[in-house]
């Protein structure tokens, strides 16, 4: 019964054009700025810089939902990425206006979310939710050893392939039993005659006072070398590749401890054979005063049939409240890549959501 309503409410919403029950509309999202300086492994050179999104990327959005009885809602979001160096909008130069989220969908009480449109993925969740430096694109390892390139020359990691966001998706999410949750996702290919260029995963999440785990999965075929890979020529002949993670945390009050570990395997037919990435993440979050230490470090180790690197990271801040929306952070980052000069970086930083 409770779905023949569900499906009732959802019809008399498509085909009324009268307000049905309450809606809202949020504007949301937070400005993160930081000065300091840059230097990637290999390169020798520093770069200082006045750049956006120290801590976190900075993005806006409106989102809002509507009531539609039963506990059903329909529901939207529009974010999207920008530079507050420069004041463009995306994270890059020809990145999408709205390229964080962009989907419309349902929530049910009792039968889950359903969200079509661009969505972050399960796999990025898990992946930030379970390492100290949460989503820094500047100072986090477990986000340079899992959306980052690297080589030594001979391999080229090109990291998990397809983005933190998919277009074209649709994701389900199941509600909460008991403190787990269940999230799947699937972007269609969107050519005629090449159904096989899809990705698909997901991930469990648990939480449960102060433990929490996730483990996660993706694929992400192509029929062609795909257009984020930097390096086509290293990766003539891939075909596809499948990611798994598994995190874990647990509040102790005094610290908050982190763990993570992933595989990443990348199919490629040539002579240097299949990439294959193993990387882990141990970290921490002290509170001292009004803010927290934040403490974090990753190992990897990426390999073909011709050679191997290891990569070392690691980064400290230290994140002070200045109130519930407004914090000031400083922070250290190293990269170590095997046969090449370190890479490190450092900042002191504001960011402020709104």
């Amino acid at each position: 019964m409770q779905k023949q309503f569900e499906l009732a409410a959802l019809a008399a919403a498509l085909f009324s054009g009268a307000a049905m029950a309450q809606s809202s509309v949020t504007l949301y999202g937070q400005v993160d700025m930081f000065v300091g300086a840059v230097k990637n492994p290999g390169t020798g050179e520093r770069a200082w810089v006045a750049n956006s999104g120290g801590m976190q990327t900075s993005y806006w959005g409106i989102k809002g939902a509507e009531d539609l009885g039963g506990g059903l809602k329909a529901i939207f979001d529009l974010n999207g990425f920008y530079r507050t160096d420069n004041g463009r909008t995306g994270r890059f130069d020809g990145d999408a206006m709205f390229s964080r989220n962009a989907y419309v969908g349902l929530q049910s009480d009792r039968a889950g979310t359903l969200k079509l449109g661009r969505n972050t993925t399960p796999y990025f969740i898990s992946t930030i939710l379970f390492n100290p430096l949460v989503d820094s694109y500047v100072f986090s390892p477990a986000i340079f050893h899992t959306y980052f390139t690297a080589t030594n020359g001979t391999v080229f990691d090109p990291g998990i392939i397809g983005d933190s966001g998919w277009s074209n998706s649709l994701v389900y999410s199941t509600p909460t039993f008991g403190g787990l949750t269940a999230n799947l996702i699937y972007s269609f290919g969107e050519q005629a005659g090449a159904t096989g260029r899809n990705k698909w995963g997901g991930n469990l999440m648990y939480f449960n006072g102060p433990l929490a785990a996730t483990v996660a999965f993706q694929q992400v075929k192509f029929n062609n070398v795909p257009g984020d890979v930097t390096s086509p020529a290293t990766l003539a002949g891939f075909d596809k590749q499948n990611a798994v993670l598994a995190g874990l945390s647990y509040d102790f009050k005094v610290v908050k401890l982190f763990a993570q570990g992933q595989y990443i395997k990348s199919d490629v037919t040539n002579a240097s054979g299949d990439i294959k990435h193993t990387s882990g993440q141990i970290g921490a979050s002290v509170p001292i005063g009004a803010g927290s230490l934040l403490a974090s470090y990753g190992y990897a180790k990426a390999e073909n049939n011709v050679d191997d690197f290891k990569r070392n990271t690691f980064a400290i801040a230290y994140d002070y409240n200045l109130s519930k929306r407004t914090d000031v952070y400083a922070a250290y980052f190293y990269d170590k890549i095997t046969g090449a000069e370190h890479g490190d970086s450092f900042g002191v930083g504001i960011r402020h959501k709104f």
